[in-house]
């Protein structure tokens, strides 16, 4: 896929999750969600700085990890819509597509193609947006278009030991629906089961 399919298919992606975000009222932060050690309101704290380094690493930014680093908003919500704007807005400058990004959660030893970089927040964004929509008991039904763009960047993401590992990014992958081509096999390539519910056995990140 190239930049600026990604880039198309990560706005889209972006955008589905503020939707969803807009549902939820402060009664529901400490609701449980697909991500084990977080409640809501601590995956919208990940969620929303992790627009917000991912648009630094665009504008050029070193691997600095000050700029993913989590923190407390008094209105998560607005907080969340405001760094969703500004990733998508960085994304989008011209001389973007040709950059390199350093990812420091990733490597701090070598910067990602803007590509490689774009499709890993399109993937967390089109995953996170089924999180927060099942911590709030919503349906979640991603576009064919997007399901069809995710799915190999899903597919390529490394199994193996380290996904066991503490804070590791997915737990290891299902093989139940793996080989499908819907968003079932999207979440079960990730360690996440497509039944999760509040009270369900939890899964990591």
């Amino acid at each position: 896929m190239d930049v600026d399919e990604v880039r198309h298919w990560d706005a889209r992606a972006v955008e589905t999750s503020v939707e969803i975000v807009s549902h939820v009222t402060g009664g529901d932060l400490q609701r449980a969600t697909p991500c084990a050690q977080w409640t809501l309101g601590e995956l919208l704290a990940h969620m929303t700085v992790q627009h917000l380094g991912f648009a630094a690493a665009a504008a050029g930014d070193g691997p600095d990890l000050s700029h993913w680093r989590p923190y407390a908003s008094a209105n998560p919500v607005a907080a969340y819509r405001a760094a969703a704007d500004t990733v998508v807005e960085a994304f989008a400058r011209d001389g973007v597509g040709e950059r390199q990004f350093w990812l420091p959660e990733i490597s701090t030893e070598f910067p990602f193609p803007a590509a490689t970089a774009v499709g890993f927040h399109f993937l967390d964004y089109a995953v996170h947006s089924w999180d927060v929509a099942r911590a709030l008991e919503l349906d979640f039904a991603p576009e064919t278009g997007m399901v069809a763009a995710v799915l190999p960047i899903a597919r390529r993401v490394p199994d193996g030991a380290d996904r066991l590992r503490e804070g590791a990014a997915f737990a290891p992958g299902s093989t139940a629906g793996a080989d499908s081509a819907d968003f079932d096999a999207v979440l079960s390539l990730l360690g996440r089961s497509p039944h999760w519910h509040p009270g369900y056995e939890p899964h990591r990140v």
